[in-house]
């Protein structure tokens, strides 16, 4: 793909709700469903519709046809746990104790529901709500997604699970593969599991909206496509793998996602639910990050910058692009707007409602701020196409993103005016974000 073609077609993170017939708020009589589908570790450049070329992903293809491939997109973290706290909450996850690891283990500290998260948000609106797959915000009772508004949970609690046995790969035990609340043991390749139980919630009949949090922890490790068999305890789950395996285990997750798709086809809700995929951060190992520098855990391009595609029969233009800067609250921000649902008052979102953005409105002008501080230490600002970062390795950088996305040329002694003003913008961000905690070097945090 030429450079020309890339800056007009990359893709990143969208808005997560569904978009309304006309002007504001959604005003049919049936608020629209939310489906919202999310990999793990999936490079920017890990779908054939942003790049990959030694396997083809036709489903999540054919949702950015038929819909929305949004450009300038972010995930708020660039490791599991704070974006998915992002996501939850709808703020920036350094607001939350949580949101400071990087990522969570087995710590006696979890995303607590209240104030009230997005699950609980969009119940007490009248949705039904169910979260599938990968949770990763805290393994406490007081913590567990059913706290959080879910009236489903199917899935593992943990960073990870084996694919084949389901164990946790952290303590390398079952009691966090759960439905409900309940440990559970049944066969099958985990990311088969997820989509049988996606399905069969969408197929149900019901008289109010849905929203469907499916968290499938597919492409990340341990490296394993369907039919592999469990990996033995004298293997590390970060070792083995191979790029032949990895792209089974991505289509594995789009034709997952295709099955999803024909529940909703066979209940005729096309056109009253938006799909959305993206991913949670950057990738990781065999991950390609097509232009972007660097992936997962720094706050480079390729660790912030995610694929995401969108679709909305008669309400997202088909083939449309979206140019709005956004980050992972706004999955929250917007949900919650559609469903007519407000934060509450002592945690207003941070995220912003995309709806305008999504139905060809003028792009916002604002501001995204990241952080890292526990096994890197980096801090990031995108302010319109600038972007001021400073690692405790390197010092600071300034880039132009828009004649630049790869961040190779570093323009600071240029414009030391921006780089200042950036700087001071960071500072005074940080200032009201928690103060970060040191990395647990005793064992109990692992790279997730």
């Amino acid at each position: 793909m030429d450079r020309r073609k890339f800056l007009q077609s990359m893709g990143g993170i969208v808005a997560v709700a569904a978009l309304p017939r006309c002007g504001g708020r959604y005003t049919a009589d049936r608020a629209p469903n939310i489906l919202i589908i999310v990999a793990d570790d999936l490079g920017y450049a890990d779908l054939s519709v942003t790049g990959r070329r030694d396997y083809q992903t036709p489903v999540v293809d054919q949702i950015a046809r038929e819909g929305a491939l949004l450009s300038q997109a972010y995930s708020s973290a660039p490791v599991c746990t704070p974006s998915r706290v992002a996501f939850m909450t709808g703020r920036y996850p350094a607001r939350y104790p949580a949101g400071l690891y990087e990522p969570l283990t087995t710590q006696d500290v979890g995303l607590e529901p209240h104030p009230a998260t997005l699950a609980r948000l969009l119940k007490n609106a009248g949705y039904a709500t169910a979260l599938v797959g990968k949770w990763h915000l805290g393994l406490l009772p007081q913590c567990h997604p059913l706290r959080h508004g879910f009236d489903e949970f199917y899935g593992f609690l943990g960073p990870g699970a084996d694919y084949a046995s389901h164990r946790d790969v952290q303590t390398r035990t079952l009691s966090y593969f759960q439905d409900g609340e309940r440990p559970i043991h049944v066969n099958g390749y985990l990311t088969d599991l997820f989509t049988d139980r996606a399905i069969a919630f969408v197929s149900r009949p019901r008289p109010k909206p849905f929203f469907l949090s499916l968290q499938y922890n597919s492409p990340h490790w341990p490296w394993q496509a369907p039919g592999d068999p469990p990996y033995p305890d004298t293997l590390r789950v970060t070792a083995g793998g191979s790029p032949e395996t990895y792209g089974r285990m991505v289509r594995s997750m789009d034709e997952g996602i295709g099955r999803v798709l024909d529940g909703l086809h066979r209940r005729g809700l096309e056109r009253d639910t938006l799909v959305v995929f993206t991913s949670d951060n950057g990738g990781e190992r065999f991950s390609h990050m097509g232009p972007f520098s660097e992936g997962k855990m720094t706050l480079w391009e390729g660790g912030i910058r995610v694929a995401a595609v969108a679709r909305w029969p008669g309400v997202i233009p088909p083939g449309s692009h979206c140019a709005q800067v956004c980050a992972t609250f706004d999955l929250a921000a917007t949900a919650a707007a559609l469903a007519n649902a407000r934060p509450d008052a002592a945690a207003p979102f941070d995220g912003i409602d995309l709806m305008p953005a999504l139905r060809g409105g003028v792009p916002r002008a604002r501001d995204l701020y990241w952080r890292l501080a526990q096994r890197r230490q980096q801090k990031a600002l995108r302010s319109g196409n600038w972007k001021y970062l400073a690692t405790a390795k390197d010092g600071e950088y300034l880039f132009d993103l828009q004649t630049d996305p790869g961040e190779k040329h570093d323009r600071k002694v240029e414009r030391p005016e921006v780089l200042a003003e950036l700087r001071d913008k960071y500072s005074q961000w940080e200032r009201q974000m928690l103060t970060p905690i040191p990395l647990d070097t005793s064992g109990a945090q692992s790279r997730h």
